[in-house]
C-alpha cells in the first residue's frame, strides 16, 4: 500500500507493534485497535488511559527509542512530523506511513486509509460517526455567515493562514478565516493589524496557545470572542465524531453575547 504522499509502505502482516508520532493518529489507533500501540509521543494525551512508551515530542522523537521499540509500522503527518525523522526512520528499515490532512473530507478517509494501513478496522464505529456528523458540508462548504480572525499563538502573535485543516473545519461551519488566503499557513500579524480586518469574531482555540477568557478576549477589545475547544478545531480522529456540535455550541454562545466558552475542555 502507498501512504498519502504515494510512498510505498511495507508493512509485515499482520501489523502488531505500532509507533505513533501524531496526537490524533495515537488517539486514532488507540480507540480502534487499544493493543496495538507500544510507543507515543509525550503530547498525545487521548485516550487518557493510554500507557504505552513515550518518545519525546513530534517535532524531536527519540529515534533510537522508536527503533529499540521495534515497530512494524510508525504513523507520522506530513506537517506535524520532520522530514528528516521520517527518512532517519525509513533508512532503518522501518516503515512509516505518512498522512496528508488539510480539509476534512481528506481528514476522513485518510484516517480509514491508515487503519487499514495498521491492519485494523479501516471504518470503527468512531469514524462512521464522524461522517455522519458531518455528512451535508462534505461534498461542497456553505456559505460563510461571518468571518474571523483565528490566533494559535501569541508572543509573538500567529493565526491561522490558508490551506490548514482547522481552517477548513470553521468554513465548514460557516466561518470564513480572514486569513484563508495567505501563502503561509501560520503567518506572524500583530494584534493591531487583526483588529483592522472587519472581522466578525475572533476564534481562540485552547491548543496550542492555552487561550482562556481571561488571556486573548482582551487584545480584540470590539470582536466577539469564541473560546472553543483546540482538540475539536485542530484534531483528526475520534473527536470529530463530537466536535461539530460543541463548536457549534461555542460559535452560537458567542453570537448570542457569551463568551463562547461552551467548546473548552469537553470530550468527544
Amino acid at each position: 500500500m502507498n501512504d498519502d504522499t504515494g510512498t510505498a509502505c511495507e508493512t509485515p502482516a499482520p501489523v502488531r507493534r505500532v509507533v505513533s508520532l501524531v496526537p490524533s493518529l495515537t488517539e486514532a489507533v488507540a480507540r480502534t485497535a487499544p493493543g496495538l500501540l507500544v510507543g507515543a509521543t509525550d503530547w498525545c494525551a487521548h485516550p487518557a488511559t493510554l500507557e504505552v512508551a513515550r518518545v519525546r515530542g513530534t517535532k524531536n522523537p527519540d529515534i533510537d527509542r522508536v527503533l529499540a521499540l521495534r515497530p512494524d509500522l510508525v504513523v507520522a503527518n506530513f506537517e506535524e512530523n520532520r522530514d528528516a525523522d521520517i527518512e532517519t526512520l525509513r533508512g532503518s528499515g522501518v516503515p512509516v506511513w505518512v498522512t496528508v490532512i488539510r480539509t476534512l473530507p481528506e481528514a476522513l478517509a485518510s484516517l480509514e486509509r491508515m487503519l487499514a494501513g495498521c491492519g485494523t478496522d479501516p471504518a470503527p464505529p468512531w469514524l462512521r460517526r464522524a461522517r455522519r456528523a458531518w455528512s451535508d458540508v462534505l461534498d461542497a462548504v456553505p456559505p460563510a455567515t461571518c468571518g474571523a480572525v483565528v490566533p494559535i499563538w501569541r508572543r509573538p502573535w500567529m493565526v491561522l493562514g490558508g490551506g490548514t485543516f482547522a481552517g477548513d473545519v470553521l468554513a465548514r461551519l460557516g466561518v470564513a478565516n480572514v486569513y484563508a488566503d495567505s501563502r503561509e499557513r501560520y503567518p506572524r500579524i500583530p494584534p493591531a493589524r487583526l483588529n483592522e480586518t472587519g472581522a466578525d469574531l475572533v476564534v481562540l482555540p485552547d491548543e496550542p496557545y492555552p487561550f482562556s477568557s481571561s488571556d486573548g478576549p482582551e487584545s480584540f477589545p470590539e470582536l466577539p470572542a469564541a473560546l472553543v475547544s483546540g482538540r475539536d478545531l485542530t484534531w483528526y480522529g475520534p473527536s470529530l465524531a463530537g466536535a461539530r456540535q460543541r463548536l457549534a455550541r461555542a460559535l452560537a454562545a458567542c453570537a448570542a453575547g457569551g463568551s463562547g466558552a461552551a467548546g473548552v475542555g469537553e470530550g468527544p
